[in-house]
């Protein structure tokens, strides 16, 4: 979208006893598409606005203050525990954690404290967290997945908030299942690429597999972080806080130089339709409308797009300390995983079948 001067204010609001945004404009035709296009995006004729959902995504979009992740669920809560649950996005906060672990975390000791009700969590004996855990899994039928990362919501107060460090050591973790990567064969990889027609769209795809990325750092990736001269990409403060460089395919080159062209970015090699920042939410629709254009059958994410990266240039010979160092990873133990679905070796061994005659 070309990036033009138009005339519009957002407001937040509460509606019908919920938190909206609403958005007030002249008569823009390209405006209009635009908010319709919004998930959850509805018409007042009270408030003769157009009013989107007051979500992370949506404030970004209208350049409104950030939103306090956690916050929605302290009304929840009963009054004994609302302290203790502020002091816990205050201390997440501090510490910088990511927005995703802020939401995950808050998220799963609110329902520790829905169930807590009045009883201060600050009084639980390790006993009592262990029958939590075990109500967890026995009765809540939750996965192991989301069991370790309650725990892990759970270990954060009393160590981090209450300095209780020794909870560590005295609860158990559920063993969790070994799932291995999922990956997609090149020519289905190329078939996707080829089937997209959307150039924006075609470059995610192409930067996702081409230098194996998380779809947060492809969102996060900034003009300047983009250097043709050295064919380096400085990818910024990436899983752990951590930064690192990676290769820029040359099969991209004259695609990002076309993308640049018809879409202007500002900031952000990749922006919405407000001139704000891409949405991770948005990069997995891209990726899933391309699955279905080229007409791939597999319950894959775009997260697969980088298994595919590392299992690929595995079978292509490459020393697994280097695919270690282009992904990021700081143990690799995490890199070796991928030599579990790379094919090279495997599929030169032969199948005692065929080597048996069975000819009558």
């Amino acid at each position: 979208m070309e990036k033009e001067a138009v005339k519009w204010e957002a407001k937040l609001l509460r509606h019908y006893k919920q938190s909206r945004i609403a958005i007030y404009f002249g008569k823009d035709a390209a405006l209009l598409k635009q908010i319709k296009e919004i998930k959850g995006v509805r018409w007042s004729h009270t408030l003769k606005a157009w009013h989107v959902p007051d979500v992370v995504e949506n404030r970004i979009r209208f350049k409104l203050p950030e939103k306090i992740i956690g916050m929605q669920n302290i009304s929840k809560i009963d009054f004994a525990n609302q302290k203790a649950y502020q002091a816990y996005i205050d201390t997440l906060y501090l510490k910088a954690y990511s927005r995703s672990t802020i939401k995950t975390y808050t998220v799963e000791f609110a329902q520790l404290l829905y169930l807590l009700k009045a009883k201060p969590v600050e009084s639980l004996s390790t006993e009592q967290i262990k029958s939590y855990l075990l109500y967890c899994l026995q009765t809540l039928k939750l996965s192991e997945n989301q069991v370790h990362n309650r725990i892990n919501a759970i270990k954060f107060y009393f160590e981090k908030v209450l300095g209780r460090l020794q909870i560590a050591f005295e609860i158990p973790r559920p063993k969790k299942p070994k799932l291995l990567p999922k990956v997609i064969h090149a020519e289905d990889i190329a078939s996707m690429i080829k089937s997209t027609e959307n150039l924006k769209h075609k470059t995610i795809l192409m930067l996702a597999y081409g230098m194996g990325l998380r779809v947060s750092e492809i969102v996060n990736l900034a003009i300047t972080d983009i250097d043709s001269k050295s064919m380096q990409v400085h990818i910024r403060a990436a899983k752990g806080k951590k930064n690192r460089y990676t290769n820029l395919p040359e099969t991209i080159l004259p695609i990002l130089r076309a993308y640049y062209t018809a879409y202007k970015p500002k900031k952000f090699l990749f922006e919405g339709q407000f001139g704000e920042q891409y949405s991770i939410r948005s990069a997995q629709l891209v990726f899933k409308q391309s699955l279905a254009l080229a007409k791939i059958n597999k319950d894959v994410g775009i997260h697969s797009l980088r298994h595919s990266f590392a299992t690929h240039l595995l079978e292509q010979g490459t020393d697994i300390s280097y695919i270690q160092k282009l992904l990021g990873h700081e143990d690799i133990k995490t890199t070796l995983i991928y030599a579990k679905v790379g094919k090279k070796d495997l599929t030169m061994v032969q199948s005692p079948l065929d080597k048996i005659n069975l000819e009558k």
